[in-house]
């Protein structure tokens, strides 16, 4: 388990403890409250079916009392019997009514309150910065957003619409046994510590075990993803059978766990039954005695009786649901905990805006930076350099050394520990992500394809992009004669991540995307890494008047993809240590002259 949701699990089981069993599910008071209509027609048709079933017992005691025993009938004959009947047909009518209109209303709101959360979690991923996702797996989120709202759902609509019926039932029954037979009822009140103590000892632990299960579960999930993810490279080392073993490993966990879990509740389910129906044994036995002794009517004791059945099944009914109400209760945290987390970048409440069009200055003023999960190991350390508008700039420097960490912090996807960043003059945290973002087309160094067709991958950075924009970006990329060649051309879909295609094939891909863009200023992060030199050239030279008037920052560990740059930033351990062009730079003979002799040996490199 990744650190964040260990706290945010842990914090579900602390008050799970600590807090009543339920008070998480207020968290789903506002989703409920954007169906007033439905939760109004779901209360009533509750109430319906509850009233309903306790209307039950006195109709019966009117058919034993009066009907059967013609307690009514000045013949003595029993004829009010048929309407008595009647009677009781009517009260079933409107129980199997209620019951039907409840069970649509809860499911309708179980469907719809968990797409609207969702909607909202997932929301609220898409916003949350950098540091969040090294802090937690993707994987692991995804299957907690998937398992914990499918369990809500199923808890909102059985469980949840079962426990307030059976609260209902439970209360009135209780009211009504009381009237009946207040002695009886008196007997039936001291057997509920002996019934409800057990109880509530085993839900413990059934709840513990509960989100324990709902962990490993999780865990299984990641480890399942990311073998399929990577199902290549499992295959390319042979490790088909350590994976499978890996993942039986942790599916028998998950099999244990769950075993233990519902061991415990069919336990609690056995004590609750018997506890409860033993009660009532021993009560009807009190009640014959008064029947024998005239002290109460044969229909008042089963009218007592049946209020005492109800109580006592809505009880158990209770004690079966709970545990599932209790899961549900901990699903509801563990999202409503996502909803809660805090972004590391946070926008800004009074936002500036950027003088259009941008001239696409920039400026690094004494930036450094740690990343959250190695704040110990600074990444960049007191960085200054400027970028004129429209300059063509090449970062460089070993691995390591911050290259793509400046791109990171000019996209805010992190912000620094100190110093500040501006473009054209603003500092980038007083201006709205979208807008900052909005002025920028990036090439990352892994391209980021999504399991759509090629037209859809590529538009998707201006979706409101023309057909003939979006074929004029690919071929500026040089991607459209691969893409035509391909039977379904660009409706072809490229698999998760852009399996299907090449490492050059996928490059072509985001750089058609970022041409799309038109951004004034353009990131290319090792942008023609994965093409062959053919390719390179072409590409280099769609690029080369792309960033004709535009600003652009190409970081690059092939050094005769920057030669043509106005400038070259060398970096090395977080610091700009050199800077200058391509023939000053060798002249210098510093660090860069020594990456150029490393790499380019045997090539001709022109000074």
């Amino acid at each position: 388990m990744t650190v964040a949701l260990d706290k945010i699990s842990q914090k579900t089981k602390t008050k799970s403890l600590s807090a009543k069993k339920v008070y998480p599910l207020l968290r789903l008071v506002p989703y409920l409250k954007r169906y007033p209509y439905m939760v109004l027609l779901s209360i009533v048709a509750l109430l319906m079916a509850a009233m309903a079933t306790l209307a039950l017992p006195l109709g019966i005691r009117c058919v034993i009392d009066q009907g059967l025993l013609g307690g009514t009938d000045a013949a003595g004959s029993g004829g009010d019997i048929d309407t008595h009947f009647q009677m009781l047909l009517g009260i079933v009518f409107i129980l199997a009514i209620g019951s039907s209109v409840r069970f649509y209303c809860a499911y309708w709101l179980g469907e719809r309150l968990v797409a609207d959360l969702k909607r909202d979690v997932f929301q609220k991923l898409m916003f949350l910065s950098a540091s969040f996702y090294d802090r937690n797996h993707s994987g692991e989120i995804m299957s907690h957003l998937a398992a914990d709202t499918t369990l809500i759902n199923t808890s909102i609509r059985s469980n949840v619409s079962q426990a307030l019926r059976n609260i209902v039932v439970l209360s009135g029954a209780l009211i009504m046994m009381i009237i009946s037979s207040p002695s009886l009822s008196f007997k039936v009140i001291c057997a509920i510590p002996i019934i409800v103590l057990p109880l509530a000892f085993y839900g413990k632990l059934v709840r513990r075990l509960s989100s324990k299960a709902q962990d490993v579960l999780a865990s299984l999930n990641q480890f399942g993803s990311e073998a399929l993810l990577n199902v290549h490279m499992v295959q390319a080392y042979g490790a088909q059978e350590q994976v499978v073993d890996g993942f039986v490993k942790n599916n028998e966990e998950t099999v244990k766990i769950g075993l233990v879990r519902t061991k415990a509740r069919a336990f609690l389910t056995a004590v609750a039954i018997f506890l409860v129906m033993a009660s009532i044994v021993f009560i009807l036995w009190y009640g014959a005695h008064d029947v024998i002794n005239g002290q109460m009517s044969a229909g008042v004791l089963v009218q007592f009786m049946l209020y005492a059945v109800f109580a006592g099944s809505s009880m158990a009914a209770l004690s079966e649901v709970w545990g599932e109400v209790a899961q549900a209760a901990g699903a509801t945290e563990r999202l409503a905990s996502f909803l809660d987390v805090k972004s590391d970048v946070q926008e800004t409440t009074v936002p500036k805006t950027f003088n259009e069009p941008l001239s696409g200055d920039i400026v690094f003023n004494n930036v450094s930076f740690s990343y959250p999960m190695r704040q110990d190991t600074p990444v960049l350390k007191k960085i200054s350099f400027k970028i004129s508008p429209g300059e063509r700039v090449a970062i460089v420097g070993p691995s390591g050394a911050g290259k793509s960490t400046l791109f990171q912090m000019l996209l805010r996807f992190y912000d620094p520990d100190q110093g500040q960043i501006l473009l054209d003059g603003v500092p980038v945290q007083d201006v709205l992500l979208n807008d900052l973002r909005g002025h920028f087309a990036f090439v990352p160094q892994e391209p980021a394809l999504f399991d759509a067709s090629i037209y859809d991958n590529i538009a998707f950075s201006k979706p409101n992009a023309s057909h003939g924009d979006v074929i004029d970006a690919a071929q500026a990329a040089q991607a459209d004669d691969f893409i035509t060649r391909f039977e379904k051309g660009y409706e072809t879909r490229v698999g998760e991540g852009g399996q299907s295609l090449s490492g050059g094939q996928r490059q072509r891909i985001a750089l058609a995307r970022a041409i799309l863009r038109d951004a004034p200023v353009l990131l290319l992060d090792e942008a023609t890494s994965a093409l062959d030199t053919g390719s390179e050239e072409k590409v280099q030279l769609a690029l080369d008047e792309i960033m004709e008037n535009r600003t652009s920052l190409i970081i690059a560990h092939r050094l005769s993809t920057v030669i043509t740059a106005d400038r070259i930033l060398v970096i090395d351990d977080g610091c700009v240590v050199e800077e200058g062009t391509h023939s000053a730079l060798l002249e210098k003979g510093g660090l860069y002259a020594e990456l150029a002799r490393t790499q380019l040996q045997g090539d001709k490199v022109e000074a």
